[in-house]
């Protein structure tokens, strides 16, 4: 007989979480108007994200702030040659799409 059982493995160890992929989930909608602007973007560049990572990582970083995600160099998530869009930017691309 299996000490597991077909589903659960060894229940006597206590599983160990992955050291990235596992966040509080944002329970008070902290972060949700970079969500919705990074969203939006996939959604208006035919989910094309290279086009909206300055929007991905406005949306880390502000889960970061919020201690939503533990606080990390961006360079080590890949954003190391992402550059900031200050709001007008951000109008003037959204203005030439429509």
């Amino acid at each position: 007989m299996s000490s597991g059982g077909a589903f659960g493995g060894n229940r006597g160890l206590r599983p160990i979480p992955p050291e990235k992929g596992i966040f509080p989930l944002d329970h008070l909608h902290e972060c949700d108007a970079e969500k919705k602007e990074y969203l939006g973007c996939l959604k208006s560049s035919a989910h094309k994200s290279e086009q909206c990572r300055h929007l991905s990582k406005k949306y880390l970083q502000c889960r970061m702030a919020k201690n939503l995600m533990a606080k990390q160099d961006m360079a080590e998530l890949g954003f190391s040659g992402v550059k900031e869009l200050d709001s007008s930017e951000d109008k003037n691309k959204e203005s030439i799409q429509h």
